[in-house]
C-alpha cells in the first residue's frame, strides 16, 4: 500500500520543526508533559507485549505509534469531561491520571480501570471490547448532560474499521440531531486487523462522513501531539458552548500487531511499516522539545530511567494483588442476588483440585 503525504491540519513537521500559525502555544512544562507521557506509554507498552509473551497476561492490544493521538486527545479533556475509550487505549487512561496499577490489574483480569464504588465521579469509563458500542453511550451521556445544564462535553474513541459498524451512523445520527456535546475521535491506524482503510470506505477521508449527519468533520496529522491537542481542544471548547458535535480523524499508524495473537506480516510489506516509523511520534516531539525548549540528553535520560522504574513497579504491584475469589464472579451483576444465580453460587467449589 503506497503511502501519500496525509492532506492533514499539523503543528510539528516530522523533523520536529513548528509551524508557528497552528501552535497552540503551550507552555514547556505542558509540552514535557505530553512527551513524558507518551515515552511512558510506550515504555509500558513494550513491556506489555513482553508480559503476554511471558504468560503473565492475556491478550493485549499494542499501541506504539499511536501515542501522540491518545496523549494528545485525553490531555485536551477538561476533569469533568466525559472519556469513552477503546480497547487500545491505555495511553488515555494514564493521560487522565489513573494508576498504572489499574492498567495492569485489568490486564491480568481482575479489575475494569474504574471505580465502580464512586459512580458519581465517574468521568473515564472502561474499555470498550466490542467495535463501535461505545459511540451511543457517549452521545447519550452527551445529551443527559447537556439536559441537565452540566459545564463539559464527551470524547468517544474509536478506530478506522469502527467505521464500517452501524453503531458509528447511530450515534453519528444522534449526535448531529440533538446536537450533542460530543467529540468523535477516530485514530486511523490504516488498518482494521488486516482490513486496509481503503476497503473500509469508499470516501476519501473518514473526517468528511461528518458531512452527512450535518456537523463539521476535521483531518489532524495523529503523530503530531500539538496538532491533536488543538483539535480536540477546540472541538471540545465548541461542544461545550453549544455547537454541537465533531469529529476528528486522527491519521497515524499501528506500528505493531493489531493484539499480540495477530501476525502483521502475513497481510502488509516492512518497506510500509518503515515508512511510518520515520514518522514516529514519540521522536517528533522528542526534536520538538530539543530545538523549542532545550531538551538535553540528560533530560532523557532521566525520563527513561523514570519509566522503566515506574512501569517494573507497576508491574510487581498489580502481581501481588490478593486476586479475585469466587464471590466476585457473583458481585456487580443485580442489586439483589436472584434466586438462581444463589443456587449456581452454591454449586461452585470454593478451592477445587485441578490435576496437572
Amino acid at each position: 500500500m503506497a503511502i501519500q503525504a496525509p492532506d492533514v491540519n499539523r503543528v510539528l513537521a516530522p523533523d520536529g520543526t513548528v509551524d508557528e500559525r497552528a501552535d497552540p502555544d503551550l507552555s514547556a512544562s505542558a509540552v514535557v508533559d505530553l512527551y513524558r507521557l507518551q515515552v511512558f506509554a510506550r515504555t509500558f507498552d513494550e513491556k506489555a507485549v513482553t508480559l503476554h509473551r511471558q504468560g503473565r497476561i492475556g491478550t493485549y492490544a499494542p499501541l506504539q505509534g499511536q501515542e501522540a493521538a491518545q496523549v494528545g486527545a485525553a490531555y485536551a479533556l477538561a476533569e469533568d469531561d466525559y472519556c469513552f475509550p477503546t480497547y487500545r487505549d491505555h495511553a488515555m487512561y494514564l493521560a487522565r491520571g489513573l494508576p498504572l496499577e489499574d492498567v495492569l490489574v485489568y490486564l491480568l483480569g481482575e479489575g475494569n480501570y474504574v471505580d465502580r464504588q464512586d459512580p458519581e465521579g465517574l468521568r473515564t469509563f472502561p474499555p470498550t471490547i466490542p467495535i463501535a458500542t461505545q459511540l451511543p453511550h457517549a452521545v447519550g451521556t452527551g445529551m443527559a448532560a447537556d439536559y441537565r445544564g452540566d459545564d463539559c462535553a464527551t470524547l468517544v474513541s474509536f478506530g478506522d474499521g469502527a467505521t464500517s459498524e452501524g453503531d458509528f451512523h447511530e450515534g453519528m445520527n444522534f449526535a448531529g440531531v440533538f446536537d450533542a456535546p460530543t467529540v468523535f475521535f477516530c485514530q486511523n491506524n490504516q488498518w482494521a486487523i488486516s482490513v486496509p482503510r481503503e476497503r473500509q470506505t469508499a470516501s476519501a477521508t473518514i473526517a468528511q462522513k461528518a458531512r452527512a449527519y450535518g456537523f463539521e468533520g476535521v483531518r489532524v496529522d495523529g503523530n503530531d501531539v500539538l496538532a491533536v491537542y488543538a483539535a480536540v481542544s477546540d472541538a471540545l471548547d465548541a461542544a461545550r458552548a453549544g455547537e454541537g458535535p465533531r469529529l476528528i480523524e486522527a491519521v497515524t499508524y499501528r506500528q505493531g500487531a493489531h493484539t499480540t495473537t495477530d501476525d502483521p506480516s502475513k497481510y502488509r510489506d516492512d518497506e510500509e511499516v518503515a515508512e511510518w516509523v520515520e514518522r514516529d511520534p514519540v521522536e517528533r516531539t522528542r526534536e520538538y522539545l530539543e530545538d523549542a525548549h532545550g531538551w538535553t540528553d540528560d533530560d532523557e535520560r532521566e525520563l527513561r530511567e523514570w519509566a522503566d522504574e515506574r512501569v517494573a513497579e507497576a508491574v510487581a504491584t498489580a502481581e501481588d494483588a490478593t486476586g479475585l475469589g469466587v464471590e466476585d464472579i457473583f458481585e456487580q451483576v443485580y442489586a439483589e442476588t436472584p434466586r438462581k444465580l444463589r443456587r449456581q453460587r452454591e454449586q461452585v467449589v470454593d478451592d477445587p483440585e485441578v490435576d496437572r
